[in-house]
């Protein structure tokens, strides 16, 4: 990526996760919680159906942020808010915004939206950039 300013908006990331990945991503997590991975059981408890891993959603913005640096061993540190509940098969957004750049390191604020609901907000990276 080019060299970061403060108020520079960072690409978009766009990313539709597909009816299996709860399940896959269960698999490479170890968290089979039912409310990922069972749509019965979700609704039980008042869901609307299964939900993404808040995990998973993290890793887009975390994704997201550190395609502006120098590769992904460039993030330093990803903090975010989780404000709402994600859903396979709609598309996840995820923008960002340089806050600051010093010393060698650049500040990021980062949300998420699906489906025109905010689901993280308050993301904070910071990352090493030349």
């Amino acid at each position: 990526m080019s060299k970061l300013e403060p108020g520079q908006a960072l690409p978009e990331l766009k990313v539709t996760p597909d009816k299996f990945l709860t399940t896959r991503y269960a698999g490479a997590s170890g968290d089979f919680n039912p409310i990922h991975i069972d749509d019965e059981f979700a609704q039980s408890v008042g869901l609307p159906g299964r939900i993404l891993h808040g995990l998973w959603m993290m890793a887009q913005v975390a994704r997201a942020v550190g395609a502006a640096g120098e590769g992904p061993d460039a993030l330093r540190s990803l903090a975010v808010q989780f404000r709402g509940m994600g859903f396979p098969e709609q598309e996840l957004s995820v923008s960002a915004t340089v806050k600051d750049v010093s010393d060698g390191i650049a500040t990021v604020e980062a949300e998420a939206f699906q489906d025109g609901r905010r689901i993280i907000r308050k993301g904070q990276a910071t990352l090493r950039v030349s």
